[in-house]
């Protein structure tokens, strides 16, 4: 496709997905689900696993394979950009207040799904269809116990953020821990693919490079970032050319992290942490925050379920096997999270709210298990049946959330609005 093509098919692609995005997620939403969770289900039944399956070839002249790569970009720039944003309302001194928490409740997630995933693994290996021949028992270890340790990061934020959990003690947890966990996860995924032949330096380089980013940016940044809410105290407003400067760092910060092996999102997310709060922030949410949510976030979303298929969980074994990995998912991650929560002194309460988050898995799983296609380390069936996990645990995070927490928080005023209407 030449580029005037190309322009032609992403304002038409952008019209159907901004279209099916609001409407899958009013009804979503009519049903107690949030926003993002109908946006997510859209995204798959815009792909193979309904639109393709139904008009195959109406499908594919509206996706045609050219045009992917400028919907990749703008869903990276989407979820790099709200990611940036919800690092801007992180509240640093909650965090603090519960690093403790934070961090046993990360290492529990991280560690109990892994050592479940990797029992799971020495099953399914030698199920056909489900790894790649050539993967040997220890990768296959390794991928599905990272696979299972992954937490739905952007999603979890924007549940937070739409329930009006951002700033409270129990959002302020579950986004820390959910920050250690998942760069956790892709530093153990950077391991993984060295062990498949990309070579130790792959991991290195996401691990060292991730610890310096974060330590500089975080020390030293602070300081030198202090400058711009100044400026901004100053004149009363966050300017254009301010606000060039911040999305210039923004775009920085993406493509180091991205570039290190981690991923564009903790690159936005830190940077974010480190910019100056009051009048500064402020102006940052209400410039930024509409666009990002309403018009870059729904491509990230459909990008993923392009490359998804459910149809491929046709049999009685293969429902056997996904019900096996759903199992090890929520007890793995929501009931060590919980667990954790409780031992380092929540309520009971404040612990399953912890656990229902953050055993939602999203669109972060899918970036995983997409690797582990793309490498051949997994089959079809297998990446099916992660795709079932990802979507069935989000769906899950709301109503038990609302079951065990919401309600509650309501009654006694803990529970706040979101402050834009996603």
């Amino acid at each position: 496709m030449t580029g005037p093509e190309l322009s032609v098919a992403f304002f038409l692609q952008m019209f159907v997905i901004l279209a099916v995005c609001r409407l899958v997620g009013t009804i979503a939403r009519k049903f107690g689900q949030p926003q993002v969770v109908g946006e997510m289900i859209a995204g798959v039944l815009l792909g193979p696993s309904l639109f393709g399956l139904m008009l195959p070839e109406v499908q594919q002249l509206l996706f045609p394979k050219e045009s992917l790569k400028i919907l990749y970009v703008g869903a990276q720039l989407g979820v790099g950009l709200y990611m940036f944003l919800v690092g801007v309302e992180f509240k640093t001194e909650l965090f603090r207040s519960r690093i403790h928490s934070a961090a046993a409740v990360s290492i529990s997630g991280m560690l109990a799904p892994f050592v479940l995933g990797a029992i799971l693994a020495l099953w399914l290996v030698k199920v056909p269809g489900l790894f790649s021949p050539k993967a040997k028992t220890y990768e296959a270890v390794l991928f599905l116990g990272a696979a299972m340790s992954i937490t739905a990061f952007p999603m979890l934020a924007r549940i937070i953020y739409e329930r009006g959990l951002t700033g409270t003690a129990l959002g302020t947890l579950a986004l820390a821990a959910g920050a250690i966990d998942d760069a956790a996860a892709w530093c153990v995924l950077a391991i993984v693919l060295a062990s498949f032949g990309a070579g130790a330096a792959v991991a290195v380089k996401a691990i060292a490079g991730g610890i310096v980013y974060g330590v500089i940016l975080l020390t030293i940044g602070r300081k030198l970032l202090a400058r711009l809410g100044t400026a901004a105290e100053c004149s009363g407003k966050v300017g254009p050319t301010l606000l060039a400067v911040v999305l210039m760092l923004f775009a920085v910060a993406a493509w180091f992290t991205d570039a290190i092996g981690i991923h564009a999102v903790f690159g936005g997310f830190i940077l974010g942490v480190a910019m100056p709060r009051g009048l500064f922030a402020r102006e940052l949410q209400l410039q930024l925050a509409p666009f990002a949510v309403v018009f870059l976030l729904p491509m990230f979303f459909t990008f993923s379920g392009l490359n998804t298929r459910l149809d491929m969980v046709n049999n009685a074994s293969m429902s056997l096997i996904a019900l096996a990995v759903l199992a090890v998912a929520c007890l793995g991650k929501g009931g060590a999270c919980w667990a954790a929560a409780r031992l380092n002194g929540e309520d009971n309460r404040t612990a399953l709210a912890v656990g229902t988050l953050m055993n939602a898995r999203g669109l972060m799983e899918l970036i995983i298990i997409n690797i582990g296609l793309q490498k051949g380390v997994i089959e079809p069936g297998l990446f099916s049946i992660m795709v079932l996990m990802a979507i069935v645990t989000t769906l899950m995070a709301s109503p038990i959330f609302e079951w065990v927490y919401g309600r509650h928080a309501r009654k006694t005023g803990q529970l706040g609005d979101a402050p834009v209407d996603a």
